[in-house]
């Protein structure tokens, strides 16, 4: 019988980890949001200024960060770094649109949404072949996965479950609207989770592949 690789039982080990990480930083974000919005004196808050809202841009912010880091550090998955930029990037500007609309001027946000988006996407489908020779690299990876699974839930899970109707339906005349901020800003963050999971995972893919070409 042959005994187990090194390597395989070091990467799992790795992963296992990681895991741990990813379930305690979960654990930590609701607990906060059980102690700060739901319990705020005066009621619960999930409004812009809620924890829950800043944890979201904070998220966004911190994948933006590490696809730059991807693309003009690592150097291995360029393209693929900066369309995730753009994206995250985006997600952003999209996520604090009420400040910006408020301190800036009401569309300002929709203009930068453009100004990110449009250049982003300029460059990928110029550099299509080399975008899909990377993205062969992480379809098959665990950031991958996880990028996939927070973007579902993120912009498809929690807009339809934070559906007005849905909740009205639910609560009746004890409709109230705080129980469905909470739901749809809830999933939201938890997607945004994952998809800051993806971003680590996705750094440390780009890690091995630039070690990999050194050596």
């Amino acid at each position: 019988m042959s005994s187990s690789n090194p390597k395989d039982a070091m990467a799992f080990r790795a992963i296992s980890i990681r895991a741990c990480l990813y379930i305690v930083v979960l654990i930590g974000l609701m607990q906060g949001i059980f102690l700060i919005d739901a319990q705020r004196a005066g009621g619960p808050d999930f409004s812009e200024v809620s924890l829950t809202e800043f944890a979201q841009a904070a998220l966004l912010f911190a994948c933006s960060a590490m696809m730059l880091y991807v693309r003009h550090r690592l150097r291995t998955l360029p393209t693929v770094g900066l369309l995730l930029w753009g994206f995250f990037a985006a997600s952003f500007v999209r996520e604090n649109d009420a400040w910006l609309d408020r301190f800036i001027f009401d569309g300002a946000w929709q203009l930068l949404v453009v100004v990110i988006v449009l250049p982003t996407l300029y460059i990928v489908i110029r550099r299509r072949h080399r975008f899909l020779s990377e993205f062969r690299k992480m379809a098959n990876t665990l950031g991958f996965g996880l990028f996939a699974s927070g973007f579902l839930i993120t912009y498809v899970f929690s807009r339809l479950y934070g559906r007005s109707v849905f909740w009205q339906a639910l609560m009746g005349d004890q409709y109230l609207y705080v129980v469905k901020s909470a739901a749809e800003e809830v999933a939201e963050l938890a997607g945004y989770s994952l998809l800051l999971f993806a971003c680590i995972e996705i750094v440390l893919l780009a890690r091995r592949l630039r070690h990999g070409q050194r050596g």
